[in-house]
């Protein structure tokens, strides 16, 4: 969403690289945030909720299901993903996140779902710098992305292996299991976005966890387990206001 240079703008309009994180995880984020916004009220206006990184649409779908009433817009800066995003949802605007390149005016949006973006970005300093201006007082951020502590990872990382989600190579994996790239650039820990986002601008950081859809089948109830245990877990589920509300 910050603008990458060239061989990362061909990376990510590439149709067979992932946009979507899994319509459980969406359905899941989505939930806590329809908690966090309340009911709709009788002649109330509608809260704006940015999907920021809305990518094909799929996940912004899945949380309208449970957002009912408020108006959701995604938003994406790859030309490829919107179009696929505006078959799935009403509206679906360009923008990019840096020096006020999201096409919405100073604190004019409620809450923001930024998920699995982050860990794609060369500079997220400036991303949250534009979620934070978009965000009225004591708005919600809603922001997923993967744990670099995650308990699967811990053990692989004493063993030697590559982390999980961590990639050396936009060509190709190399010394970590799995086998498509996916672009990841930062990744974090439960400490270390908490520390970030309230460096951001953020307070009221709570982090839950969430399980990861590609882990086999045989660990399955394990990582789910996990989630139990935010630091532990495969996602982190991060919910935090923005400062000054």
């Amino acid at each position: 969403m910050t603008r990458p240079p060239a061989t990362l703008r061909d990376f990510y309009e590439n149709p067979a690289v992932p946009v979507a994180s899994g319509a459980a995880r969406s359905m899941r984020q989505a939930r806590l945030l329809a908690r966090a916004l309340g009911p709709v009220r009788t002649g109330a206006s509608p809260a704006t909720i940015l999907d920021i990184g809305c990518g094909d649409g799929s996940a912004a779908a899945v949380a309208a299901e449970v957002l009912t009433g408020h108006r959701l817009v995604g938003v994406d800066w790859s030309q490829d993903a919107l179009r696929r995003a505006r078959t799935r949802i009403p509206w679906a605007v360009r923008g990019e996140l840096a020096d006020g390149g999201l096409p919405f005016a100073t604190g004019s949006a409620d809450a923001v779902l930024f998920s699995e973006v982050i860990e794609h970005l060369v500079d997220p300093d400036a991303a949250l710098d534009e979620l934070r201006r978009v965000l009225r007082p004591g708005g919600h951020l809603m922001l997923s992305t993967p744990n670099l502590a995650a308990w699967y990872n811990r053990g692989l990382l004493l063993a030697g292996v590559q982390p999980v989600f961590s990639e050396v190579s936009m060509r190709g994996i190399h010394g970590r299991p799995g086998t498509q790239v996916v672009g990841h650039l930062r990744l974090y820990t439960a400490r270390a976005l908490r520390g970030f986002l309230a460096a951001s601008g953020f307070e009221a950081v709570r982090i839950a966890g969430a399980p990861y859809h590609d882990v086999p089948r045989p660990l399955r109830p394990l990582d789910r387990a996990a989630c139990r245990v935010p630091s532990l877990a495969s996602i982190l589920l991060a919910h935090a206001r923005r400062a000054g509300g």
